[in-house]
Formats: structure tokens, C-alpha cells, sequence
């Protein structure tokens, strides 16, 4: 089995979600923004991968607690296995995505150009209804309840997003299901 995840560089849209070691938030995060783009019928045409800042976890699965609050709503989050972000993914992507400052200031750092830079977002901007610090909290030193927490925080957000980026989508490229 590979654990790698490639991005389909053939999509219109494509997504990469980055936290400290793709074992927590990125990996909710991909999960729960796939699952969006499957229910609008979007597959075919928006790609998105997750990754992390650092090198701990590479290879591994979610973290346990992860793949419970993912389960619990109903998501799979069993077949995640951690990978580092690599810079060079830049050029192909539309979005980078991080979880707090921390994620924002090596991913723009690790950027080769003002493009590049601009392409990094911190998740909770795209949430209107976020107040205070625009950071989702790392919930791996804590207890399930905050990986719930997160989930919650992480499954708006990304819906917020979604709504932001699928009108963009060209329809004609997409099969629509019927979400009534």
C-alpha cells in the first residue's frame, strides 16, 4: 500500500489542507471538504489533499481520536496516511489552507513568490461567524471532546469555503446530483 496521495493536477480546483502533522486537523478537514464536493457531485473536477508542517507522523494513520469524530459524523477517516507538504506543490494548487499562524508563517515562508504566498489562507478567514483569533485549536494533547470541538469548527469553516469556491466551479464540468 502507498501512502502517497496524489493531487489530480487534471482538476479545475485544487486544495491542499495543512496542519502541524497531517494526524489531526488537515486530515478532518480533507474528509469533510470531500464529502462536499462528492454531494454536489464536484469529484471529477475539484482535488484535495492534506499534509503536514513536519515530518513526525509521516506515513502514519489519523490519529484515533480523529477517526472517531470523523466517524461519528459519519465520515471515513480510515484510509489517511500522514505526508509532509513540499513546497513544490505550490505551482499546482489554487489553495493552501493552515489551521493557525503558526501554519501560515512556514507555508508562506516556504513559498517561492508573492503567488505563491497569496495562496495560503488560514481556514476559519472563510467563516464569517468567527470571531477572535482565526486559529482552530490542535486538539492532540487534549481529549476527544475537543477533537469534536474542532470538527465542528473545521466541518463550518469548510463549508463556508465551499460555498466561496463552488460558484467558480464551471458548471459544464461538473455532474450536478440533485441535493433536494
Amino acid at each position: 500500500m502507498s501512502f502517497d496521495r496524489t493531487l489530480d493536477e487534471s482538476a479545475l480546483f485544487r486544495i491542499c489542507f495543512v496542519c502541524t502533522g497531517n494526524i489531526c486537523r488537515s486530515p478532518m478537514a480533507e474528509a469533510v471538504f470531500k464529502d462536499l464536493i462528492r454531494s454536489a457531485g464536484l469529484e471529477s473536477v475539484v482535488a484535495v489533499i492534506s499534509a503536514g508542517t513536519g515530518d513526525w507522523h509521516v506515513g502514519e494513520p489519523s490519529d484515533d481520536r480523529t477517526v472517531e469524530a470523523l466517524r461519528a459524523r459519519g465520515l471515513d477517516g480510515t484510509h489517511h496516511r500522514a505526508k509532509q507538504f513540499d513546497p513544490d506543490w505550490f505551482e499546482n494548487l489554487d489553495l493552501v489552507v493552515g489551521f493557525d499562524r503558526s501554519h501560515e508563517r512556514i507555508l508562506r515562508a516556504w513559498a517561492n513568490n508573492d503567488i505563491d504566498r497569496s495562496k495560503v489562507q488560514l481556514l476559519m478567514s472563510f467563516d464569517a461567524d468567527a470571531s477572535g483569533p482565526l486559529e482552530v485549536p490542535d486538539p492532540y494533547y487534549s481529549d476527544a471532546a475537543l477533537f469534536d470541538l474542532v470538527l465542528a469548527m473545521i466541518d463550518k469553516a469548510c463549508t463556508a469555503l465551499f460555498r466561496q469556491v463552488s460558484p467558480g466551479i464551471p458548471k459544464q464540468h461538473a455532474i450536478h446530483k440533485d441535493l433536494s
